[in-house]
């Protein structure tokens, strides 16, 4: 299945912390960009031929452009490098238009924003988003270093400064993020959103959930995927349902490789189980989930699964293509 793509070109390239760099896109053509919301990502083609995911950092207001911030990550698997190292102002890349799987929940009565790194970028969008409505919310703000931490200006020239709390590694111990002071006791209207490294996401989450949070108030966006152990994997068979035919799934293959060989027209992207954009549905057998978008009662429910990552552990899945 073919993902519609704009052609877009890199107006500017800019340093915006310690290994961070920002990208400003705009239309080949000079016209207005889709629509987004805060939160919302695009996919970028890059020049290694590698699609990765950027979430969209500035006013959602503005149709001329797209602003991403790229962090260059030291066990890059060629995303980050590629951007960093191979685009360049002038340049021309290829995207997709914007999806949203990282929404806000408009009708909350109170946000608190937790970003951990690189994880500002949708999470920023959001704070500004709330702050022109009105509404009550907090942002801590975790970093290495102040070096490391980008959009320091931009947030602290902006009207809700004061909701922000920064926390840097390095800092004073005072100054370091208190889960327990920093997250209010859950009740109704109440949501959290977290983005940024696995550690810090999987830290804030557990103590939101061991605090009693309910699943439906925690929305949260992974960059990556968590490395799944394979030392143990089998084969096994998946069945398109519209067809009726069986395809074979060896034990160093993925599902979504087994079906592009066979020919079957698949929408895939980050090839980690993070995006969601290869979601597909499971009318019968078990999924063994290995991804990072679905939440636990997605998983439970066992209807659905991410054929770029996860396997099955039953010996057949009937998938819903």
């Amino acid at each position: 299945m073919t993902t519609p793509t704009l052609d877009v070109r890199v107006v500017r390239k800019a340093a915006e912390a310690v290994d961070i760099a920002t990208f400003e896109l705009v239309a080949t053509d000079g016209g207005p960009l889709p629509p987004f919301s805060a939160g919302a990502h695009i996919d970028v083609h890059l020049p290694n031929g590698l699609i990765r995911q950027y979430s969209l950092c500035n006013d959602p207001a503005e149709s001329h452009r797209y602003l991403i911030g790229v962090l260059r990550d030291p066990a890059s698997r060629g995303g980050s490098q590629a951007m960093h190292e191979q685009v360049r102002e002038g340049d021309l890349l290829r995207i997709s238009a914007p999806k949203n799987h990282f929404p806000l929940a408009h009708e909350a009565g109170r946000s608190v924003l937790l970003a951990g790194g690189i994880g500002i970028t949708p999470i920023l969008c959001m704070a500004e988003r709330l702050a022109v409505i009105g509404a009550d919310f907090t942002l801590h703000y975790c970093t290495r270093a102040r070096a490391r931490t980008a959009f320091l200006e931009r947030i602290g020239s902006s009207a809700f400064a004061p909701r922000v709390a920064f926390h840097f590694d390095d800092g004073e111990p005072a100054q370091k993020l208190d889960l327990e002071a920093a997250l209010p006791p859950p009740a109704a209207g109440h949501h959290l959103y977290v983005c940024g490294p696995r550690g810090f996401m999987d830290a804030v989450l557990s103590y939101a959930r061991a605090a009693g949070w309910p699943e439906a108030q925690l929305h949260y966006e992974f960059f990556a995927a968590a490395a799944a152990p394979s030392s143990d994997d089998g084969g096994f068979d998946v069945q398109l349902a519209s067809s009726g035919r069986t395809l074979r799934v060896e034990k160093d293959q993925t599902v979504l490789a087994a079906l592009i060989a066979a020919g079957v027209d698949m929408p895939y992207a980050c090839e980690q189980g993070v995006c969601g954009t290869c979601l597909t549905r499971v009318l019968e057998g078990e999924p063994e989930h290995r991804d990072s978008y679905l939440s636990p009662e997605e998983r439970a429910a066992n209807d659905q699964f991410l054929p770029c990552c996860s396997r099955a552990k039953s010996a057949r899945l009937v998938l819903d293509l």
